[in-house]
């Protein structure tokens, strides 16, 4: 395995993503573990990933010399450079002009980093306020760019190497190239690590686990990653998996009949519907922060659960669907990365729970898990079904949330589906919905004034979830969707469509 140690960067997942598309295992740790625990994971190398630190801020993360001592190959990036140098006593400085976006790197020397790489000058994604003015005679430069004399080095044994850019990200286009070249021709991984694999560990470990006599019981909510986590937790301890998927009132139209049909008549699982919704919005009311109602539901579902194993016969677990993204934005899960939201599976847990989780799919991303369905066999329509949040359409309701809201929310969002499918854009999407406003505007309908409601579409292209960009769409394709949201939605006078990418939006808007 390749390990990543993580001071905090907002790409430390992307390196992670670039290393498993090199079909290498990896994972991603604080900067700070104990060395003692690195040797006992005995990775064939070591990244060190970027930050948003400076080496001359006070307490700036650091690592131990041991760590660069294993004996395995390292790799630092950005701000991992800069741990590098100082730890082998190059001269770090503020730069005289910080690199924030595009730069040209033009590489001195030939080094396996760069094999394969056509050219001596490669466009590269730079984010940095300081610079490597001078190194020991221990480094050997190898590129530079017009900002950084030291924009790459490696240590004469060829065994420690530091870049300033970032290979991670898209804006770097040799940068998939070059972390291959690491992990495979440097680290001397094999490069064989599949889905399979990544099946039969995981079925082990769940087995190992759960044992032979206990039971899960598993929040079901018909998207991709419940649904793919809850067939692999099947697939390992068969009938002694309950599903339960509750009808929150929060959901999209006709997503219990859709999951009934499914789960319970195609897939053959222990599927129980418990209709909630009077519970959710009786808590949700007067409630407008969204990081509140990502609570209320995250605590409502918990009892729920635990109300539901009690009755299953004493489930000792609880299975959940939880991805690395929303571990990495709710609770900053592995290392220093800022938290952005809390999700209602993951930061708006309670602290106390009778039910131990059991998490199958916490070190994936997205595609991964798209991936790791079709390894188990699932349909086209439950493996690239588009992501939709645990709250469901509360955290898309901005504002207060009531029956009222939610019936005017979802006739929008079920004609923004029919035209998706209509249009057939959905395989180039990541996901497109609609979101309800918490103002109203004046209009014209029918000869007469209005002041109604307002509907926002969102609609963005990604490959994970972590970055995305506003959708382009066809002028036409939204002319249609605001004409049959406004005709057809009692409510709404205007539809308004969101151009923001992310960063600096999230793709939610709550």
């Amino acid at each position: 395995m390749i390990l990543i140690l993580d001071f905090g960067s907002q790409y430390t997942q992307l390196i992670g993503r670039r290393v498993r598309e090199a079909h290498v295992y990896c994972e991603i740790h604080p900067f700070d573990i104990a060395p003692e625990k690195i040797r006992a994971m005995k990775p064939r190398g070591i990244i060190l990933s970027g930050g948003p630190s400076s080496l001359y801020d006070a307490g700036a993360p650091d690592i131990k010399d041991e760590v660069l001592n294993l004996g395995c190959p390292v790799l630092g990036i950005c701000y991992g450079l800069y741990v590098i140098a100082q730890h082998l006593g190059a001269n770090s400085v503020g730069a005289p002009a910080r690199e924030y976006g595009p730069a040209t790197l033009v590489i001195d020397q030939p080094d396996p980093l760069f094999d394969g790489i056509a050219g001596r000058e490669q466009r590269v994604w730079m984010s940095h306020g300081d610079r490597v003015e001078q190194i020991p005679g221990t480094l050997v430069p190898i590129a530079h760019s017009e900002n950084s004399p030291h924009a790459a080095f490696r240590t004469r044994d060829g065994r420690l190497r530091g870049i300033q850019f970032h290979p991670e990200v898209a804006h770097t286009p040799c940068g998939s190239q070059i972390l291959r070249n690491f992990v495979l021709r440097i680290c001397g991984e094999p490069g064989d690590w599949t889905m399979a694999n990544f099946v039969e560990t995981k079925l082990a470990e769940i087995l190992s686990r759960v044992g032979s006599h206990d039971r899960v019981v598993m929040g079901l909510s018909g998207g991709v990653d419940s649904s793919v986590a809850a067939v692999l937790i099947h697939r390992a301890i068969g009938t002694r998996l309950d599903c339960v998927f509750v009808d929150t009132g929060l959901l999209r139209a006709g997503e219990r009949q859709r999951m009934e049909q499914l789960f319970a008549h195609q897939l053959g699982l222990n599927l129980k519907v418990v209709d909630a919704s009077d519970l959710f919005l009786a808590r949700l009311e007067g409630v407008l922060d969204p990081e509140q109602k990502r609570r209320i539901i995250g605590h409502a579902f918990i009892e729920l659960f635990e109300r539901e194993a009690a009755l299953l016969g004493g489930a000792r677990f609880l299975g959940q669907g939880t991805l690395y993204p929303d571990v990495i934005e709710s609770v900053s899960f592995k290392g220093p990365s800022q938290v952005i939201k809390s999700h209602h599976n993951v930061g708006g847990l309670p602290e106390r729970m009778r039910l131990e989780l059991i998490e199958p799919l916490r070190e994936l991303f997205k595609d991964e898990v798209r991936e790791l369905g079709r390894e188990l066999g699932l349909s086209a329509d439950v493996v690239d079904r588009e992501p939709f949040p645990g709250p469901g359409l509360a955290v898309r309701i901005v504002g207060e949330v009531t029956r009222e809201r939610l019936d005017l929310l979802r006739r929008a969002d079920q004609i923004v589906m029919q035209e998706v499918a209509a249009a057939g854009i959905a395989p180039r999407i990541w996901q497109a919905f609609a979101v309800l406003l918490p103002l109203k505007t004046v209009g014209v309908m029918g000869d007469g004034r209005s002041y109604e409601s307002v509907i926002a579409i969102r609609a963005v292209e990604s490959h994970d979830g972590m970055t995305a960009d506003w959708a382009r769409l066809d002028p036409a394709f939204l002319a249609r969707v605001s004409s049959r949201i406004t005709n057809e939605t009692k409510g709404v006078n205007r539809v308004v469509y969101d151009i923001t990418s992310k960063p600096p939006a999230t793709i939610e808007w709550e």
